[in-house]
C-alpha cells in the first residue's frame, strides 16, 4: 500500500498541514522539522502520487461554498450576506458552486471541480466529508466555527455575544425570561447556550428557572416557540431569541395574543439582519456579521490559493447592538 502524507504526519507526531508544506516547499514550516519529515518521508519510501499534484497545479478557477445544511437551517438573508462577501473578495477571478454537506454523496467530491473550499460548519456531523476533501488534497478555510482538523478558520465569539445579551436583559431589570433556541444539535445552539447559562449564573440566578422552547433559526419556529411560552408563562417580561428571525416570528406571536415590544414583552436577538435596525420593531440583537465572516474567510482561502501556506485562523468578537425592543423595568 502506498504511503500517505497522513502516515507521514502519524509518524511524524505531526499535523497533516505541516507535512504538505513541508514536502512541498509551500508555506512556513521551522527548518529541523522540515528536515525530520523529509527524512521520515524517505525512510517510509513516500512517493508523490503526479495526478495528484497535477490536478492541484491546474486551476479551475471556482470556489465551492459549502454550508452543513442548506435546506432547513440556513437563512436566505445569510446566504445572501455570505455570498456578497465572498464576491467582494474575489470579483471575477473565480466562479462559486453553493452547496449542502447534508446533500452530498460519499467520495464525489473531484478535486479538479475546485480550487477551494469555504465550509460554514455547524456541526461535528461534518467530519466525513471534511476528511474527503483533505484527503483529494482540495484547500479549505472553515468559517463560523473551529473544525476538528487542522484547517484555518473564522470564528466568532457566539457565547460571548448571547452572554452580553442575557447580561442586558438582566441589567434592565428581567427576571421572568423565555429563552427560544435553535437546533439543538447545531455548534451554534450549544455556543448560545453556555453564553445565557453563564451569564445568569453570574448574577447569581438558577438558569433553570428559565423556560426554553426550541426553533429552526427560521421564523415560523420562534412564532410557534414564542407562542408556547407566552400560552404557557403568563409572568413573562422577556424573550432571548436565538437569533433575529425567529425574534421576528416570536413578535407575531405577542402581536397575536395583543402584547406590544416593548411594552408588554421585551425581545432580544442574534445576528444584526438588515430588516433588525429599520423594521417596525427596532430590535436589540447581537452583530454576526456574516458578510464579514465571509470576507476574513475568502481572503485566506485565496491566499493559501494562490501563495500556499496555512495562515492563522481570524477570531471575530460579536457586539451588541442596542436599540429600542428591551423595556427597562427599573425605570418603572
Amino acid at each position: 500500500m502506498a504511503v500517505t502524507i497522513k502516515d507521514i504526519a502519524t509518524r511524524a507526531g505531526v499535523s497533516y498541514s505541516m507535512v504538505s508544506r513541508a514536502l512541498s516547499g509551500s508555506g512556513s514550516v521551522d527548518q529541523k522539522k522540515k528536515e525530520r519529515i523529509l527524512d521520515i518521508a524517505r525512510a517510509m519510501g513516500y512517493v508523490p502520487n503526479q495526478a495528484a499534484v497535477s490536478l492541484r497545479k491546474s486551476k479551475s478557477h471556482i470556489i465551492g461554498l459549502y454550508f452543513s445544511i442548506i435546506s432547513k437551517s440556513t437563512s436566505p438573508f445569510v446566504l445572501h450576506n455570505v455570498l456578497t462577501g465572498v464576491y467582494s473578495v474575489i470579483g471575477s477571478r473565480y466562479h462559486v458552486i453553493v452547496k449542502g454537506i447534508d446533500m452530498h454523496e460519499p467520495e464525489t467530491l473531484n478535486p479538479s471541480c475546485f480550487d477551494g473550499l469555504l465550509i460554514m460548519s455547524q456541526g461535528d456531523w461534518d467530519v466525513e466529508f471534511l476528511e474527503e476533501a483533505r484527503k483529494k488534497g482540495i484547500p479549505m478555510v472553515a468559517i463560523s466555527r473551529r473544525v476538528s482538523f487542522d484547517i484555518p478558520a473564522v470564528i466568532t465569539d457566539e457565547k460571548g455575544g448571547m452572554s452580553k445579551a442575557m447580561e442586558h436583559l438582566l441589567a434592565n431589570g428581567h427576571r421572568q425570561i423565555g429563552v427560544i433556541e435553535g437546533g439543538k444539535n447545531l455548534e451554534a445552539t450549544k455556543l448560545r447556550h453556555q453564553g445565557w447559562w453563564q451569564e445568569a449564573l453570574r448574577w447569581g440566578l438558577e438558569p433553570k428557572q428559565f423556560p426554553i422552547e426550541y426553533g429552526n433559526y427560521r421564523y415560523n419556529s420562534g412564532r410557534a416557540a414564542a407562542g408556547r411560552l407566552l400560552d404557557n408563562y403568563k409572568n413573562l417580561t422577556a424573550l432571548l431569541c436565538f437569533n433575529d428571525e425567529m425574534a421576528f416570528g416570536a413578535k407575531s406571536a405577542a402581536n397575536e395574543r395583543g402584547l406590544q415590544v416593548p411594552g408588554d414583552i421585551s425581545l432580544t436577538g442574534f445576528d444584526n439582519w438588515e430588516l433588525s435596525g429599520y423594521a417596525d420593531m427596532r430590535l436589540t440583537t447581537v452583530e454576526r456579521n456574516a458578510r464579514k465572516i465571509a470576507v476574513e474567510g475568502t481572503k485566506m482561502l485565496v491566499s493559501i490559493i494562490e501563495q500556499g501556506g496555512v495562515p492563522d485562523d481570524v477570531w471575530l468578537e460579536n457586539r451588541l447592538i442596542v436599540r429600542q425592543s428591551v423595556k427597562n423595568l427599573e425605570s418603572t
